[in-house]
C-alpha cells in the first residue's frame, strides 16, 4: 500500500524553498545578470508545493555505456507503451543498475509526494512496483540516487512538507529491502536539489542544494562506503555560485563536473565547473545552450546527454544537447518527427544495452507527465 503523503506547506516554507538564501560565491561565478526575485520555476514559491522546472533535480539519474562507443547518430523518439506504470510525477530519480534493470524512486505531482520504488526491465520495457517490507526512506523529491555495486540504489537527501533530508538509504534488489546507512562524524546539512554522483574509487561526492533554514549552499562533500564517514571537500577559493536544481557528473578522464541550475534572484544559470578530486574548481567557457535548471541528463560514453529543463524566463526548454566530457564542446542535436513536450523535472537515463536513452515523467506545460520516450541512438 502505498504510503503517498500529502505535501501541506506551511506558507512560509513555500515561498523560501530554493529561492531565498543568499550564497556568497566570487561575483565571477555567475555569468547572467540579476533577474528580479520573484518565484522562480522549481521553487516553491512558484506554486505550492513547488513549482519546477538534477537535481539532480535533478537529481543523478545516469546510466552510462562505454567510453569506446562511437559517437551517436540518433535517429528519432518514440514513445513507448510500457504498460501500468507509476503516476505522473516529476523531481523524481530513475537510475540504472548492473543488473539490466532501472529503479525509480519518489518525486511529486502537485502536493502529492510519493515513496514508491519502481523497476524498469530494459530489455522488456515493463514497469513493476515493488513492495519492500521493513523499513524504507520517507517519501520525498529533489533527492538524489545513484547505484553502488555491492550495495544497490542508494537515496540522499530531498525534501518532503517543511521537512529536508540528509539521511542516506540504500535498496538491495537481491534482498528486496531497504536500510538506512550508517553516516559517522559531520555529515552534510539537510537539503534538497542538490546532485550526487559517482567517483572512480566508488565514493558519493554530493555538492551544493538549498534548505529553508540556511539558503543555498556552495559545499561539496564525498561518502565513503568503506567507512561510512562523510567527508567536506570544500576548498578555499572560487567557487560555482551557491545553487540549487542543477546536476553533477564525473568525466571519463577523473574531473567532477557540475552544471547550471537556479541561484538567487536568477531562474535559471548556464555555468559550468570542473575539479580533479584533490584540486580547485575552474570555470569552462560559456556554456552554449540557454541557462536552465532542473534538466534531465545522462551520460553516454565521452558524452553527457541533456534535455530540456526549465529557463531563465520560466518557460519550458524541449531541446537536446550533448556536451563532449573531454573538451567540454556543446552540440545541439535537432530530430524530425514526434518528440517529448517540453518539460522540467524529467530524467533521462542511458540503456547501453541498446543503445538508446529513455526518457520519464516532468513537469510538462500542462503538469506533471507519466510518458516514457525513447529515443536510439544508433552510434
Amino acid at each position: 500500500m502505498s504510503r503517498v503523503v500529502a505535501a501541506c506547506l506551511v506558507i512560509a516554507v513555500v515561498a523560501a524553498a530554493c529561492s531565498a538564501g543568499a550564497g556568497t560565491p566570487s561575483p565571477s561565478a555567475s555569468r547572467h545578470a540579476a533577474s528580479p526575485s520573484a518565484p522562480s520555476p522549481g521553487s516553491p514559491a512558484a506554486s505550492p508545493p513547488l513549482a519546477s522546472p538534477s537535481v539532480s533535480a535533478a537529481p543523478s539519474t545516469s546510466g552510462s555505456a562505454s567510453p569506446s562507443q562511437a559517437p551517436a547518430r540518433p535517429d528519432a523518439w518514440a514513445a513507448i507503451d510500457a504498460g501500468a506504470g507509476p503516476a505522473a510525477r516529476e523531481d523524481h530519480t530513475w537510475t540504472v543498475g548492473n543488473d539490466g534493470d532501472a529503479w525509480l524512486f519518489g518525486g511529486r505531482d502537485g502536493a502529492t509526494v510519493f515513496d514508491d520504488l519502481w523497476r524498469y526491465d530494459l530489455a522488456r520495457d515493463t514497469w513493476k512496483r515493488l513492495a519492500p517490507s521493513g523499513p524504507a526512506p520517507d517519501g520525498r523529491f529533489g533527492h538524489t540516487s545513484s547505484w553502488i555495486d555491492g550495495i544497490g540504489l542508494v537515496i540522499w537527501s530531498g525534501q518532503v512538507g517543511s521537512t529536508f533530508f540528509n539521511d542516506l538509504w540504500a535498496f538491495d534488489p537481491a534482498a528486496a529491502a531497504w536500510r538506512e546507512l550508517p553516516a559517522g562524524g559531520p555529515v552534510p546539512a539537510a537539503r534538497y536539489g542538490s546532485c550526487a554522483a559517482v567517483d572512480p574509487d566508488g565514493r558519493l561526492w554530493i555538492s551544493h542544494g538549498f534548505t529553508q533554514d540556511a539558503g543555498r549552499f556552495a559545499d561539496t562533500w564525498v561518502h565513503d562506503f568503506a567507512t561510512s564517514r562523510w567527508t567536506n571537500v570544500t576548498r578555499p577559493g572560487q567557487l560555482p555560485v551557491a545553487r540549487c536544481l542543477h546536476d553533477c557528473l564525473w568525466t571519463p578522464d577523473g574531473r567532477f563536473l557540475l552544471y547550471a541550475g537556479q541561484t538567487t534572484g536568477i531562474p535559471a544559470i548556464g555555468d559550468l565547473w570542473t575539479r580533479p578530486a584533490d584540486g580547485d574548481w575552474m570555470a569552462a567557457p560559456d556554456a552554449e545552450p540557454a541557462a536552465r535548471q532542473l534538466y534531465a541528463i545522462t551520460t553516454r560514453g565521452d558524452d553527457a546527454w541533456v534535455f530540456g529543463g526549465g529557463a531563465e524566463d520560466r518557460s519550458k526548454l524541449g531541446d537536446l544537447w550533448t556536451l563532449d566530457l573531454a573538451s567540454l564542446a556543446w552540440r545541439q542535436i535537432t530530430l524530425d518527427g514526434p518528440a517529448p513536450s517540453a518539460r522540467s523535472a524529467a530524467t533521462l537515463i542511458t540503456d547501453a544495452a541498446t543503445d538508446r536513452l529513455l526518457l520519464f515523467g516532468g513537469l510538462t506545460g500542462t503538469g506533471a507527465s507519466e510518458e516514457t520516450w525513447a529515443l536510439e541512438l544508433g552510434g
